[in-house]
């Protein structure tokens, strides 16, 4: 805990660093309605705690929580579908990358219209933005796999599937967690749009709600929670990962 603290330090006089300069500046224009202060910001999100964190949080959360799962089995999927069958990995790679120039904030709104203002198509945007770097990496985790190593299992009489679940799988995993950890900040932010583009609660939503009335630290409240959340989480699957790929950063 305490080496943890010592190594973070470097990180929290940058942000503390940032937050003055941020403060000071918003202080010298002295129009909150553009940028507010960090203070201003922290006595918004009091102030409006209980219907952020009752009502808009977890609607925010659901989505993000659903597109991720979603994206989870779907990029695991077609990873391992992509790492056994050539012809698959042939015609599924460029589509995958394809599927990431579509520009989120012209797709979303079509969402939408197709599927209404419920959860569906914020959950769209998610998916859409975070399967990728979960199928892509979690591909590379599965070729990294030294070639010597299965040929000495096959010297022993063992399957493909001895060969998967003994050298692929493990040495996919750091990749697996790598992947969590760059789309959980994603989904997030998926979520966030399908929000603010159409939706009846959620925090993108109350944002751009605050944004109509020009209240700058009503807009700047919920992103921090957005931003308090995924680092929360992220922060989470670091610790789960410790206690899962003890093996990394062995020679």
């Amino acid at each position: 805990m305490r080496k943890a603290c010592k190594q973070n330090i470097p990180a929290m006089i940058f942000l503390f660093v940032l937050l003055m300069i941020w403060q000071l500046g918003a202080m010298k224009v002295n129009a909150a309605y553009i940028l507010p202060t960090p203070v201003q910001i922290l006595k918004k999100l009091w102030e409006l705690r209980e219907v952020l964190f009752t009502v808009h949080l977890p609607s925010t959360m659901l989505v993000t929580a659903i597109g991720l799962l979603i994206s989870l089995v779907l990029g695991l999927g077609l990873a391992v579908l992509m790492d056994v069958s050539p012809f698959w990995q042939k015609a599924l790679y460029p589509v995958v990358v394809a599927s990431q120039t579509i520009p989120t904030t012209a797709i979303a709104p079509l969402f939408v219209l197709w599927f209404g203002y419920g959860i569906w198509s914020k959950v769209l945007v998610t998916v859409l933005i975070t399967f990728f770097p979960i199928t892509i990496t979690v591909y590379d985790g599965l070729r990294s796999a030294k070639v010597e190593m299965a040929e000495l299992l096959v010297t022993y009489g063992a399957t493909k599937r001895d060969i998967f679940l003994k050298i692929k799988v493990p040495c996919a995993l750091p990749y697996f967690f790598s992947a969590i950890k760059m789309a959980i900040p994603m989904s997030i932010i998926g979520a966030a749009i399908g929000e603010w583009l159409g939706a009846q609660s959620g925090l993108g939503y109350f944002s751009r709600r605050m944004m109509t009335q020009l209240d700058g630290a009503g807009v700047f409240a919920p992103i921090v929670l957005l931003s308090a959340a995924a680092m929360l989480a992220v922060a989470l699957i670091a610790l789960l990962e410790k206690k899962v790929v003890r093996w990394r950063g062995e020679s």
